[in-house]
């Protein structure tokens, strides 16, 4: 297994995002998440809520779809917005595309990319209010890891307070990931209890 390795301890764009103005995709993107968050604001992350989302906003869902259409489009044509800062290379880089605010329903957005065929561990952290993470396959057949374990094209929601190393195998993937009052904490350590329910 192969781990990111002088990794900072702090998300070094955590006060930056994107300017939208410059990135027309970008923008799409976040007005069609604002769309999204409008839908699912209320409802709490977990394992519930990971299962509700993978059976009717999985592949084939227009907002879906629609993430995934302005991920790639931001990754293939390197438009230079979408996953942008090195963490460990170019194998492990995120952006912060929208710092939590009204118009987003004080959700933060971010995209992480992560390329690796090995399983490949990156940052450990944790979700002090938890997380709505769409997975968005730029390889075929490509997996990141979640709580509950492995997951291609879909969604993963870790709960409040659980905390873990993001994971890939099998190639690229863009994890989108939407956190309320942007809230990360990159203090967390494989020794601290898990809570009951992740």
């Amino acid at each position: 297994m192969s781990n990111a390795r002088n990794l900072p301890t702090t998300f070094t764009d955590e006060r930056e995002e994107v300017d939208l103005t410059k990135y027309p995709t970008a923008k799409a993107l976040v007005e069609r998440a604002s769309e999204f968050f409008a839908e699912v604001k209320n409802m709490t992350p977990g394992q519930d809520l990971e299962k509700y989302l993978n059976e009717n906003y999985g592949p084939g869902n227009p907002y879906y779809e629609d993430f995934c259409k302005y991920v790639r489009q931001g990754i293939k044509n390197n438009e230079g917005w979408c996953a942008t800062i090195q963490i460990d290379g170019a194998r492990y880089r995120r952006s912060r595309v929208s710092l939590p605010k009204p118009a987003t329903h004080h959700f933060s957005i971010t995209t992480v990319f992560m390329d690796s065929q090995e399983v490949y561990r990156g940052e450990y952290h944790s979700h002090p209010y938890g997380e709505i993470n769409c997975v968005i396959q730029i390889d075929e057949g490509a997996e990141l890891k979640g709580m509950k374990g492995w997951q291609g094209a879909g969604w993963t929601s870790p709960g409040a307070g659980t905390h873990h190393y993001p994971e890939v195998r099998k190639g690229a993937v863009v994890a989108l990931y939407f956190l309320l009052a942007g809230r990360i904490s990159f203090a967390a350590n494989e020794s601290m209890p898990q809570p009951l329910i992740v």
